[in-house]
């Protein structure tokens, strides 16, 4: 009997997860974040935050390839050997900024009601920043 009791409860929990995966949207439209207090709330505007960094961090990183392509130089400071030493230092940044955040500032919340906001706020920061570093080194003059 046990088994089938757990077996309903994981049925329970997964349709309660897919109900709010499907009122999300709507939802959504109705959160301020200027005002969010609720932890659902505050993880939402963090999330949509991180989001638009992210975005914004993609189309710099877009624009730093295509600086280092056009590269007319021969190697090792040629456009292959630009673009690949780009490659390798957004990867290692990536995982830096994911192993900082998702790693040492979880720790340093213990899994509290506000984590996944201060992971979020970390991941949007170091994005940020990132994003200008890019711009920085890349942009046109």
């Amino acid at each position: 009997m046990p088994r089938l009791a757990l077996k309903y409860r994981m049925i329970l929990l997964f349709a309660g997860l897919a109900s709010l995966t499907f009122a999300h949207p709507a939802a959504a439209e109705t959160i301020d974040c200027a005002n969010a207090m609720a932890t659902v709330e505050l993880n939402f505007c963090a999330d949509k935050e991180y989001q638009a960094a992210d975005k914004a961090l993609n189309a710099e990183y877009a624009l730093a390839l295509k600086s280092v392509r056009s590269r007319t130089l021969e190697r090792p400071y040629d456009a292959k050997s630009a673009e690949d030493a780009l490659k390798t230092a957004q990867r290692a940044w990536i995982a830096y900024r994911d192993a900082d955040c998702k790693g040492v500032v979880a720790q340093v919340w213990t899994n509290g009601t506000g984590a996944t906001s201060a992971i979020l706020m970390c991941m949007t920061d170091k994005t940020q920043q990132r994003t200008k570093e890019l711009n920085a080194q890349f942009q046109e003059n």
